[in-house]
């Protein structure tokens, strides 16, 4: 190809090096010349153009990104009209991208004018998503050039499908695992596995212990699944450890113990009849993203994973801040002595669901609103604002608030659950404070004096940076959250609070124990009449 000037009256079949605009005349960069556009240019004053000529050895642009494009698509992947030198390739079904990253280096080497750029290989993709384009930079290639380039990338790139698989799942139970921690973990994995079209064919709980472990990977009823999940109530934390140990006496194979992703380090993956088991890390009990992710959206897409393949993950394996460290790193705030400024957030935009026709915030004890109740100790303390967040029923719960200098933030999605809210929250806290404290709208007990502890203990030196009310040791709330964790919080998802951002930073966590107040809540009928409260026309529900 030849750029240059070239008088305006020989330029016919030529392409336009660069965009052209004047006096109502368009003509875009890479358009070819005819004798009409001629005429145009010459009747505006044009004597020259800055041209590009094809010669019969070149390819032109668009076709030289379709050769490429076309040639790079492997399975369930589908490539889009070029334009402008470019094709782009998209997924044809939701699954695991694969890319031959060898052959997409290798075609690039080509020549600098010949580009191919893609999602990192073992992308989760929904169907649709762009995977990768190839863009021409120049008008026109050398089309040997782009043939050698096109074998090269032949078939690099391909999306593994999900298909639908029987998942079972085994709980290991200690004293200390609440009922209700097994039932959200087995939400999360039915939210996680629903873009497979899969479903949890089995559930089984037992001891943790190998023998109890053991006889429940040799029944039937979990052999029968697709793939097996194994929850511990007790972190992996070696090769000899109950869920390994229970894989191998169960006549299973431990193929790796452990993996270097962070969340998701103590992972156990293993095989049993043939069918992947999958020792869950504890993190998994969370719906944000960590290692185990990785690990079952492969198995769901059909890839088979290996110990190697585990091991390779450490690069772009470090999926969040986690501070739990013997030497921690250092936090995005400085060091400081000064006096924490924390915002307090509020939550009171849920619907009662517990309280039948009426809304618990809006009850009165003493005469006053649940929710003004707290909202008065949260503006007596050394808060620097409060934040309140409303959902359902939020023009009654305003008018309870009346005269209190509050900020308002309407939370829309409040049905989606609490972290809805909590996301609402933060996002409004000042610039200005290094903390936000969460308080809930149906805990009245909470005292000024209570929220001041709170503030009081936080110390960027100490590495005390989330701060958890007690009860008797028994954690509860409100919740002061360092602004190192403002990320986390926003990354929630569902009907949970902070709590898997608690369990993942442990060293950091510190509490205050402030009495019952800190774990009496009004979920039902019966505690309210307990705490002294009323329900009345003012809180029934629309």
């Amino acid at each position: 190809m030849k750029f240059g000037s070239k008088a305006t009256e020989e330029s016919v079949g030529c392409y336009l090096a660069h965009s052209i605009r004047h006096n109502g005349l368009s003509l875009r960069k890479g358009h070819q010349l005819s004798e009409g556009d001629v005429s145009q240019l010459i009747a505006a004053g044009f004597t020259e153009v800055v041209v590009a000529q094809v010669e019969e050895t070149d390819l032109h642009e668009d076709e030289a990104a379709a050769l490429l494009a076309e040639r790079a698509c492997g399975d369930a992947v589908s490539v889009s009209p070029p334009f402008t030198g470019r094709a782009n390739l998209f997924a044809a079904k939701s699954g695991v991208l694969q890319v031959d990253a060898e052959k997409v280096t290798q075609a690039n080497l080509i020549d600098p004018a010949i580009t191919f750029a893609c999602l990192p290989p073992f992308t989760e993709v929904r169907e649709g998503r762009m995977l990768a384009t190839a863009k021409i930079i120049p008008l026109a290639v050398d089309q040997k050039l782009a043939q050698i380039a096109a074998d090269k990338i032949s078939e690099a790139i391909s999306v593994a499908p999900y298909s639908s698989k029987s998942v079972a799942v085994v709980s290991t139970t200690l004293p200390h695992l609440k009922e209700a921690t097994v039932t959200k973990t087995l939400r999360v994995l039915r939210e996680r596995l629903e873009i497979a079209d899969s479903t949890i064919s089995a559930e089984v709980r037992v001891p943790h212990e190998e023998e109890a472990l053991t006889g429940a990977l040799s029944g039937d009823q979990l052999r029968k699944a697709d793939l097996i999940v194994v929850f511990g109530a007790s972190a992996v934390v070696d090769q000899g450890d109950v869920i390994p140990a229970a894989i191998a006496a169960a006549g299973g194979d431990v193929i790796h113990v452990g993996m270097p992703v962070d969340p998701g380090n103590l992972l156990v993956l293993g095989e049993l009849d043939g069918k992947p088991v999958i020792g869950a890390p504890g993190c998994a009990r969370s719906p944000q993203v960590n290692g185990f992710d990785w690990v079952l959206q492969r198995l769901l897409a059909g890839i088979k994973v290996t110990g190697t393949d585990i091991m390779s993950m450490g690069v772009g394996g470090l999926l969040q801040e986690i501070h739990s460290r013997p030497q921690p790193r250092s936090h995005p705030h400085p060091k400081q002595a000064t006096k924490t400024v924390c915002s307090g957030v509020l939550l009171a935009a849920g619907n009662s669901s517990r309280m039948g026709d009426h809304n618990k915030l809006l009850a009165l004890i003493d005469g006053k609103p649940v929710v003004r109740h707290v909202a008065e100790q949260a503006l007596a303390s050394e808060l620097s604002e409060l934040i309140v967040v409303t959902g359902a029923m939020a023009s009654k719960v305003e008018k309870a608030l009346a005269g209190l200098p509050v900020q308002f933030q309407h939370n829309p999605k409040y049905a989606e659950g609490i972290s809805s809210s909590v996301k609402q929250g933060i996002e409004a806290v000042s610039e200005q404070s290094s903390a936000a404290l969460v308080l809930l709208g149906d805990m009245p007990f909470i005292s000024a004096q209570d929220i001041n502890a709170l503030i009081q203990h936080h110390s960027i030196e100490q590495d005390q940076l989330i701060g958890v009310a007690t009860t008797q040791g028994k954690r509860g709330n409100p919740v002061l959250w360092n602004r190192a964790f403002f990320e986390d919080l926003l990354g929630l998802r569902g009907d949970i609070g902070g709590k898997p951002v608690i369990q993942q930073n442990p060293s950091v966590v510190y509490t205050v124990e402030v009495g019952e107040s800190a774990r009496r809540d009004l979920d039902d009928p019966e505690a309210l009449r307990n705490a002294g409260g009323v329900l009345g026309q003012h809180s029934q529900k629309p």
